[in-house]
């Protein structure tokens, strides 16, 4: 087998995409990974965190789990985006990541990257889909490889039937109302199963 080194690199505000991001590192694992969890680094201020106990409760939860640099994006050969939707689009702290990659875009280090991504928001329809789809916009600028989990597994449809990547609608009670937890781990042994594939083959060519 060979060996894949995957980053989970995820924002979350109040939990959500935290704990998909233990859901996929798990499944990664389980699938002969080696994992990274890593957050980006938080961009609002100080004051608009302790205004919200959900948000300082997160912050405080998760004050361990290392900040995602553009290193990480060298070393990994696969990465799972997980962020919740911002008017359809990622979060700003997720995009400001992936613009601070530039150098390593420049110097053709994001090439051939497998990449998938998860997305939330507090309604079915409020723009998870058209999150992650301004994720894989940025990965073709990057040229990585794409690895959405489709429909190739009936948890999918058991997590609401999303071909781009899982995505859970939360409540205002901060609880995911869908069960996407098996979908996630799916996912995640997906993009290193594909990871796999393209580091065996490269490796065979050279």
């Amino acid at each position: 087998m060979t060996n894949v080194k995957l980053a989970v690199i995820y924002y979350s505000m109040g939990g959500t995409n935290y704990q998909l991001s233990q859901w996929a590192a798990e499944g990664a694992k389980e699938a002969g990974a080696e994992v990274k969890v890593l957050k980006v680094r938080e961009l609002a201020p100080q004051s608009a965190i302790e205004s919200n106990p959900v948000w300082k409760a997160h912050v405080e939860a998760a004050k361990d789990i290392p900040e995602a640099a553009p290193s990480d994006i060298a070393w990994a050969d696969a990465i799972i985006f997980s962020t919740p939707t911002r008017f359809g689009v990622m979060s700003s702290q997720m995009k400001q990541f992936l613009d601070l990659a530039g150098g390593l875009w420049a110097q053709g280090k994001t090439i051939n990257k497998v990449v998938s991504a998860m997305s939330s928001a507090q309604n079915p329809h409020g723009g998870q889909e058209a999150t992650i789809l301004s994720i894989y916009t940025a990965m073709c600028h990057w040229g990585a490889i794409i690895a959405a989990p489709g429909f190739t597994d009936p948890t999918i449809f058991g997590a609401g039937g999303n071909p781009y990547g899982t995505t859970v609608t939360v409540g205002h009670d901060g609880k995911m109302i869908e069960d996407v937890q098996a979908a996630v781990k799916h996912q995640a042994k997906r993009t290193v199963t594909v990871a796999q594939w393209v580091k065996k083959g490269a490796n065979s060519i050279e």
